[in-house]
């Protein structure tokens, strides 16, 4: 049996900790898709393009891994493109409370008994969030080292263009 599982989240912009999830789930199924959702009610930094190739470049180097997107309910995708297990990373004691309940009433909408997968992060990545690397890259602040390289260029880019 092909374990199929699903990442998925806005990733705007990914993160060093959503990498070291992605990198370690990688590890523990045949086959990972990095689902970025669709929210337009959402200001994003990266439009839903740019950060579908953003993660694309970020995990070039994991052969089991795809990109895709998806706007809707977690459980309609998930049962319409049958993965086995959806992957959630928890940073802090409250993603647990939030995750346990997501979890919990994605149990009753997953078909053919879809699992959550909760994995802690590495410590070191522990305190990052995307809307904290937004916030201190909008105000001038150093990012690198916790964004991959090319999302650090990116984040660069899209400021500087603001700019002007």
């Amino acid at each position: 049996m092909d374990r199929k599982a699903l990442y998925a989240g806005s990733f705007d912009p990914l993160t060093n900790g959503h990498l070291n999830i992605i990198e370690r789930a990688s590890s523990l199924f045949d086959s990972l898709t990095i689902a970025v959702v669709v929210n337009p009610n959402k200001k994003s930094l990266f439009s839903v393009e740019e950060r579908v190739e953003i993660a694309k470049e970020a995990t070039s180097h994991l052969k089991n891994v795809r990109i895709d997107q998806f706007s809707g309910l977690l459980a309609d995708y998930v049962n319409d493109e049958g993965f086995n297990a959806v992957v959630r990373g928890l940073r802090v004691t409250n993603d647990f409370d939030n995750e346990l309940q997501m979890a919990q009433m994605n149990a009753l909408l997953f078909k053919n008994g879809a699992e959550t997968v909760l994995l802690m992060t590495d410590p070191k990545y522990s305190f990052i969030s995307s809307s904290l690397i937004k916030e201190v890259a909008t105000l001038g602040g150093d990012i690198s080292g916790l964004v991959p390289e090319c999302v650090l260029r990116r984040i660069e880019n899209k400021l500087q263009e603001e700019s002007k």
